[in-house]
């Protein structure tokens, strides 16, 4: 059947889309096709023998780990990347990336194909089985609540404006994912070129505190005796990073990065106390909680109800997300992480000179950060045995990164205080969505976004399965990507019985060695599975060995240009209350 897009100035919409994507600053489109596609690779090939500038189509034998990916490159970028997958059940496979993404307010745009509406009569209507059973009622509804915004594309000459709108949306504050749904036929169909080859006309909405209420945040900050800072997602930027790190040592105020997924300052500067804040909060009058989703555990501590807690983030109270979050905010100001740090830092202005009460908090802080340091290092050393502790690995890759500029993604693996890590874009650690088989993925895209860049995927056994790791290490060889993934093994769910032992203080798990539906024996030899796709292995059962077996995967990352694996034996533990580890089971693995 002839195509109106072989006349002159035509495009076949489904080439058009990655055209408009192109424009949008696009670099890739992750994607796992499926009979919704023929549209797709035959409007990309036309595309491209006309010469139209196009992102890089990636193939990824996962939709979990497409979504991710797109993910993880935002995370070092700072550019939103597109995602393209396969009807309902390719979107199926992604809701949990798109989760995921909702959670840390991360922008992508989501795509999947719409299989065909019409039965017969019409280019691109349903040929196989499969046309039917992949029909829905409401196929964004399975993405729909981790989405800022869904559409269904209704005609080709749409692909411009639609992609400016969501595109746009996605990237306004709080940004986040958005859907859009692309039945076949539409996209057999021809679109005119207007627009296709323009960035969007739509300016993402860009949110700044109330100057009011910026006031008496600074107020109350300059004021105060006992301020604290908790910051869960970092600080915004590399500018905000460094100039809130300037900010709490100036002005001596400590700052926690209590259950982080990204650093807000460096782990060395001074004011920095470690991961849980419990005493420094119970005695606070001022608490400034930087994009923190959960900044406290309410059952075991609160602020004193006489201090004046500060909330600041591109969502504060977390309305999209949270539909129950009552943490407490007698100052909100929402707006952009980094523009919200910079200009209450702004507004706080410089210290009054030789105050008497910030010099001797300062000495009181510095005290408690050189202890909290101390007391770190003191327990990852006494980790360093035969199978070693997750604090040991972490001090261990933290003085192997030590100078270089890397990036450690942390999914159940290596703990963040040992890691002593004091760059900007050093650390990510999983949601707190919760979505597992992200780490490896999200660590893959930041490779992407920067291929000079050391990057570290530590993860759980668990975790590691849960990547898809056979597609994760075929997409690592496919695109040239030296991720080293440390693979943390006690052949066991411990952060699931870590949970019972927590909620049933004393109770008969904690009494038990057999624990119900947590046991992941017996272990398979991941070793083989990254192997397959041609990596670097090693299996690591010595603590001794680990620094040696850490230089030589950096080495063959650097000089080789290849993925490694290290497949190491851990003690079975559980999460210590400051980050770290407690033995519970010395065995030694074999």
């Amino acid at each position: 059947m002839p195509r109106d897009s072989d006349k002159t100035g035509l495009v076949t919409a489904g080439g058009a889309l990655f055209g408009k994507l192109k424009a949008l600053g696009v670099d890739y489109v992750f994607a796992n096709s499926g009979t919704d596609f023929p549209p797709i690779i035959e409007g990309l090939i036309e595309a491209r023998n006309k010469g139209i500038d196009l992102p890089q189509a990636v193939t990824v034998p996962h939709e979990h780990v497409a979504v991710s990916m797109a993910h993880g490159y935002y995370l070092v970028s700072g550019r939103a990347q597109a995602v393209m997958l396969h009807t309902n059940v390719g979107l199926s496979n992604g809701a949990t990336g798109a989760i995921n993404a909702a959670c840390d307010q991360i922008p992508m745009f989501l795509m999947s194909g719409r299989t065909p509406v019409a039965e017969g009569g019409r280019f691109g209507a349903r040929t196989v089985p499969i046309g039917w059973g992949q029909e829905m009622y409401d196929q964004a509804a399975l993405v729909r609540e981790a989405c800022k915004w869904d559409y269904e594309l209704r005609f080709p000459d749409q692909v411009a404006s639609v992609l400016d709108r969501g595109w746009s949306i996605a990237n306004s504050t709080p940004k986040g994912p958005v859907y859009l749904s692309l039945p076949r036929e539409v996209l057999c169909e021809s679109c005119p070129p207007d627009g296709l080859d323009a960035p969007t006309r739509m300016s993402p909405a860009r949110m700044a505190p109330d100057g009011q209420a910026l006031a008496a945040a600074a107020a109350a900050l300059a004021g105060a005796e006992n301020p604290l800072i908790i910051a869960q997602r970092g600080a915004g930027s590399n500018e905000a990073f460094n100039a809130l790190s300037d900010f709490v040592e100036d002005w001596a105020i400590p700052l926690s990065h209590y259950w982080a997924n990204q650093i807000a300052i460096p782990m060395s500067n001074p004011s920095h106390v470690g991961w849980v804040p419990d005493d420094l909060l119970r005695t606070a009058d001022v608490v400034l909680v930087i994009n923190a989703l959960a900044p406290w555990w309410p059952d075991r501590i609160t602020p004193d109800p006489e201090a004046t807690v500060i909330q600041l983030g591109p969502d504060p109270l977390f309305a999209r997300s949270s539909p129950m979050r009552s943490f407490r905010s007698d100052i909100t100001l929402a707006g952009d992480t980094e523009a919200g740090v910079l200009a209450l830092i702004r507004a706080v202005g410089r210290r009054p000179q030789d105050c008497d009460r910030i010099m001797k908090r300062r000495s009181r802080i510095r005290a408690i950060s050189e202890a909290e340091r101390a007391r770190t290092r003191k327990r990852a050393r006494s980790g360093r045995r035969s199978p070693m502790s997750k604090d040991w690995i972490s001090h261990c890759l933290g003085r192997a990164v030590h100078g270089r500029k890397a990036s450690v993604f942390h999914e159940l693996g290596c703990p963040l205080p040992p890691l002593e890590l004091d760059d900007h874009l050093s650390y990510f650690q999983e949601p707190h969505s919760g979505g597992l088989g992200w780490g490896l993925p999200a660590a893959m895209g930041a490779q992407l976004a920067d291929p000079d860049r050391l990057v570290f995927a530590t993860l759980g056994d668990g975790s590691y399965m849960f990547a898809n790791p056979t597609a994760c290490h075929q997409v690592c060889e496919a695109l040239g990507l030296p991720v080293i993934t440390l693979v943390m093994n006690n052949e066991e769910w411990g952060a699931v019985r870590h949970s019972v032992e927590e909620l049933y203080k004393g109770g008969l798990t904690s009494r038990t060695n057999d624990v119900p539906l947590t046991s992941l024996r017996p272990s398979p030899d991941f070793a083989k599975t990254a192997e397959a796709s041609r990596a670097h292995t090693e299996t690591v059962f010595d603590g001794n060995e680990l620094p040696a077996a850490l230089e030589r995967a950096i080495r063959v990352a650097t000089e080789e240009g290849r993925q490694t694996l290290l497949n190491i034996a851990i003690e079975r533990t559980d999460p210590h209350p400051n980050g770290g580890t407690r033995n519970e089971d010395k065995r030694r693995k074999s």
